[in-house]
């Protein structure tokens, strides 16, 4: 199996928490450190069923817990003690909180997944951590299986989707950034002129405009392989769609980040 291979599969069995207790930031993370060699046993929300999965995976030796292994678990603000400071928000990282600077907060249950990091931020300490509603609602092992399978498809999907959203708007703040610093050099010129690019400069500008482009339409057909492969009920075909979206995401933000630096004029999107 390719390493590539082995951290998809490996993040397959990862209860997609992104709680960090493994000492890597987030599930994906850890699972590629498990493709190098680190061990498997560092994921308490994964408990001895994951530990034992990834064992077989990997050829590991059998091994325990590093830490007790955790139920799933929810956040609950206690809402009239809250101040609005947003750190939970900040912290939450499947953005399963709602609320403003100076405005109560609260958690939307159904997408927290229970990592525990809004509690540490919180000033006032008005977090607790609960039994998951979800959980304990579950009448049956399988049914218990069915909602862990849930939260880790639903928690894979919104971190993914803030990590997209934090790197948009740290791409929407490089790029103010180099706006403010370009007008305040032309106030401060002379002639307001700007230096001329090379043709070898605009060649390669061209060139990361084209590779842009390209990873983003690469994007679109693995959703669109997505969509379609859930219309024709195509398990295999879904599973490696969905394996591939995170390297294609990947070559798009590379991609865009390429373009920016070359130019301070290029606007984001190709």
């Amino acid at each position: 199996m390719s390493r590539h291979a082995l951290i998809d599969a490996v993040d397959a069995l990862l209860p997609q928490t992104q709680c960090g207790k493994c000492g890597f930031d987030g599930c994906l993370p850890y699972a590629e450190a498990i493709a190098d060699g680190e061990p498997v046993n560092r994921c308490p929300p994964g408990g001895e069923d994951t530990l034992a999965q990834l064992v077989k995976l990997t050829g590991q030796p059998a091994q325990t817990l590093a830490e007790p292994a955790q139920p799933p678990l929810a956040a609950v603000i206690r809402e009239d003690e809250c101040i609005g400071c947003t750190k939970c928000i900040q912290a939450c990282p499947v953005d399963a909180i709602l609320g403003a600077a100076k405005r109560m907060h609260t958690v939307i249950t159904d997408e927290c997944t229970g990592c525990e990091l809004c509690v540490a931020p919180c000033p006032v300490d008005c977090i607790d951590m609960v039994a998951h509603p979800a959980w304990q609602a579950s009448r049956s092992a399988e049914e218990q299986d069915d909602y862990i399978a849930r939260r880790a498809e639903l928690g894979r999907q919104r971190h993914r989707a803030r990590q997209q959203r934090l790197t948009r708007e740290a791409r929407e703040k490089r790029l103010e950034r180099r706006k403010r610093r370009r007008q305040k050099s032309h106030s401060a010129s002379p002639t307001g002129s700007t230096p001329d690019g090379s043709s070898a400069n605009a060649t390669a500008l061209r060139q990361k405009k084209l590779a842009a482009r390209a990873a983003e339409q690469a994007l679109k057909r693995v959703h669109q392989q997505l969509s379609s492969a859930r219309r024709r009920g195509d398990a295999d075909a879904e599973a490696t769609a969905i394996d591939q979206i995170p390297s294609a995401e990947r070559l798009v933000a590379d991609a865009q980040r390429a373009l920016e630096d070359a130019s301070p004029d290029v606007d984001a999107t190709p």
